[in-house]
């Protein structure tokens, strides 16, 4: 009965982890990297922007 229930309390508890801080934190370093991506992409497209309306 023990190992039943200590086997239903770590299902849980391994489940509280995986979306309680697993998920969140894939989706914030996505999201970081997702907004790092955006600024890189406007620096080159502005540095290629001026390096063309110079000639």
């Amino acid at each position: 009965m023990a190992r039943t229930v200590l086997t239903v309390l770590g299902i849980i508890l391994a489940l509280w982890l995986v979306f309680g801080f697993v998920i969140p934190a894939l989706f914030a370093t996505l999201k970081f990297l997702f907004i790092i991506a955006i600024i890189a992409f406007l620096v080159v497209a502005a540095i290629t922007l001026v390096g063309k309306m110079s000639r």
